[in-house]
């Protein structure tokens, strides 16, 4: 063979190695609203960048895709990558050995000393070892309040939950919406979540959710959460809106006054053209008590015995912490990045709160974090029932205490 048909043959045998190696990674997640389908273009468009193809696997509504995620990775389907919130959702498919050890990586690129809080990383931790990749926070605890609602009904925007729940009549006088909630038990297990720490305060939200106190949800302090939770319940009475999106764009329009949901509503905000402070305000807390918790997403890897893919795979969970996804990924979505050693000074002014809070250790640990699925399940299914009926706050009060007493 000569030296030209050598290098030519050596140039195709280059060129089919490196075509082996470029893989079509499906990735699935629950990101369908436009705030939400805005940031996940900025992973696809980096992963993209690389020899790799992210193939979209979007299914609308985290209730509805977990269970088909898990049932996939179960049935032998698995995808590329998929979204989970921290947590315990992924436990028994990690004791199963269905979902890729990230520990070596992790190691290498010392995610333990970049991740804040690194509780974070200790949701994706099972047996010292690390199956998953956090890519940012989300906290449940912020009421979001429409300034052409308030002005329409010539009121103040309020400053904290007492005030908007007083502000709610003239609102009503003005035919506007005091509150805007989607019907769905995650959403109004979440705005709950928020009540209770906004009126009883973080050591009983941490003794009721963190250590599982039954006695103390019972108890007659806490009865006036369950009230609040009914009040709450009366201003929200006409919102006939299914999706948090579709609520939150009822507070961007000025016909809802105001909806308790998570920082992810900035998103859905910039994507409408609001601007924070000028168009809506938001109140991490409710105003009351400016503790967030660390809930979120982070990425899973299932097993899959192909060496390009798993290749593939770790490229991936390198890209989705590294400080260019993080600030890109961030500020689209509305969320808190997991690495504290970035800039973001393009962040609005409520992304600004939440940075804030958390640089003071403000933070308590999530839901997803506290509860396995199956009482997050009951606990999501009780919070439809009394929202959607006219349960009394004393018959929601035992029931919610007794699922406490229950809770794994």
């Amino acid at each position: 063979m000569n030296r030209l048909a050598s290098a030519v043959c050596t140039t195709s045998l280059l060129t089919v190695s490196q075509l082996a190696i470029a893989v079509d990674l499906e990735v699935t997640h629950w990101w369908t609203s436009g705030g939400e389908a805005a940031a996940v273009a900025e992973l696809a468009k980096a992963f993209n960048q690389t020899e790799h193809t992210w193939v979209d696997g979007a299914i609308a509504g985290g209730s509805a895709a977990r269970p088909v995620i898990v049932s996939r990775i179960l049935g032998g389907d698995p995808m590329g990558a998929t979204q989970l919130n921290h947590g315990r959702q992924a436990t028994e498919l990690i004791e199963a050995g269905l979902m890729t050890d990230l520990t070596e990586l992790a190691e290498r690129e010392g995610w333990r000393d970049i991740v804040n809080p690194v509780s974070l990383l200790d949701s994706c931790t099972l047996d010292g070892r690390i199956y998953c990749v956090p890519i940012n926070i989300h906290s449940g605890q912020w009421l979001w309040l429409s300034h052409a609602a308030f002005d329409a009904a010539e009121l103040e925007v309020p400053q904290n939950w007492g005030e908007f729940v007083a502000a709610a009549p003239k609102l009503q006088d003005a035919n506007i919406l005091p509150l805007a909630m989607g019907q769905q038990g995650w959403q109004q297990n979440l705005a709950f979540g928020a009540i209770m720490l906004g009126i009883a305060g973080p050591d009983a939200w941490a003794e009721v959710n963190v250590e599982k106190n039954a006695e103390v949800a019972a108890g007659p302090d806490f009865k006036k959460v369950f009230q609040a939770a009914a009040a709450a319940r009366e201003l929200a009475k006409n919102s006939n809106v299914q999706d948090w999106n579709q609520a939150t764009n009822m507070v961007i329009t000025g016909s809802a006054g105001g909806q308790i949901m998570g920082d992810w509503a900035q998103g859905e905000f910039q994507v409408a053209g609001a601007v924070a402070g000028e168009d809506y305000t938001c109140l991490p807390g409710l105003g009351v008590n400016e503790i967030l918790d660390t809930g979120g997403d982070a990425f899973y890897f299932p097993v899959i015995e192909d060496e390009a893919t798993k290749k593939a795979q770790l490229e991936l969970a390198s890209l989705l912490i590294s400080p260019e996804a993080q600030v890109s990924f961030n500020l689209k979505k509305g969320s808190l990045p997991v690495r504290s050693d970035i800039d973001l000074d393009a962040a609005n002014a409520c992304m600004k709160k939440g940075l804030k809070i958390l640089d003071e250790g403000g933070v308590l640990p999530s839901s997803d974090q506290n509860f396995s699925p199956d009482t997050q399940i009951q606990i999501e299914d009780l919070m439809a029932e009394f929202w959607t009926s006219d349960m009394t706050a004393g018959d929601f009060q035992e029931s919610y205490s007794d699922l406490i007493k229950n809770a794994d």
